[in-house]
């Protein structure tokens, strides 16, 4: 039988990390690598059986983590789950089928996301597939913020979802805010992106239409329309701080 890893990124992730390492006990290892907590997620993460790393984000940000992170096991398969995020039985058992299969491929799984408690299905925060499992060996990272897998094996599609409680409170929610869009503002400098007063401005309000009207966020009701603003408000955000760097 093949030996099957999740790893596990955190940094003070103590209100989720136990359920998030619970929905994952079909794993034969538990990988948490953390960028810093403060909190006690080392010592939930711990107790519950998972093996704990500590590796400072580099300037490499997030893919950085994940090539780390994959160096932490000798599992012949990896399932990247993150701490808000939790998997269900139906989900585990599958995860755990396509790992004993053993075929080259990499499959993506979707994810319901919970804005508040209610699960949204429209706008910025629509169900979304990302990319999780694969063999150890035939994976690589690259990207700061939104970081991706550079594969060479086909990608399929597993039947079971997972759920995402992407924001609880809002204190969650603005200090993920703050910190994604310093990061995607330091890439986009990387890049050489500029922001002028036309990026400014347009840019924003574009995210907001494409939110609320092209990806139909109205549907979700009043928590709908606000997260179709902030996902406009954290564009401008993210320009403002580029125009500053």
């Amino acid at each position: 039988m093949t030996r099957l890893a999740v790893l596990i990124l955190t940094c003070n992730e103590e209100k989720n990390i136990a359920d998030c390492i619970k929905s994952a006990s079909f794993a034969d290892e538990i990988v948490v690598i953390d960028s810093g907590s403060t909190d006690a997620t080392e010592s939930i993460a711990v107790a519950l059986g998972a093996h704990f790393c500590c590796h400072a984000m580099q300037e490499d940000g997030f893919a950085g983590q994940r090539n780390f992170a994959l160096a932490q096991t000798e599992a012949d398969w990896v399932f990247y789950l993150d701490a808000d995020e939790r998997l269900t039985d139906e989900a585990g058992r599958e995860i755990r089928a396509m790992a004993d299969k053993n075929e080259s491929a990499a499959y993506k799984i979707k994810r319901l996301n919970l804005v508040l408690g209610q699960c949204m299905r429209y706008g910025a925060h629509r169900p979304d597939w990302s990319l999780r499992l694969y063999p150890r060996q035939a994976v690589h990272w690259r990207g700061v913020v939104h970081e991706s897998a550079e594969l060479s094996i086909p990608v399929r599609c597993l039947q079971e979802p997972m759920q995402h409680y992407t924001y609880k409170d809002w204190e969650t929610y603005f200090r993920k805010f703050n910190q994604y869009t310093t990061l995607a503002a330091q890439n986009m400098k990387k890049k050489g992106a500029r922001a002028g007063f036309a990026g400014i401005l347009l840019h924003p309000l574009f995210g907001f239409f494409k939110a609320y009207v092209l990806r139909q966020g109205w549907r979700d009701g009043l928590l709908g329309f606000i997260m179709s603003v902030l996902a406009g408000f954290s564009t401008f955000v993210k320009y403002i701080k580029l125009r500053y760097l």
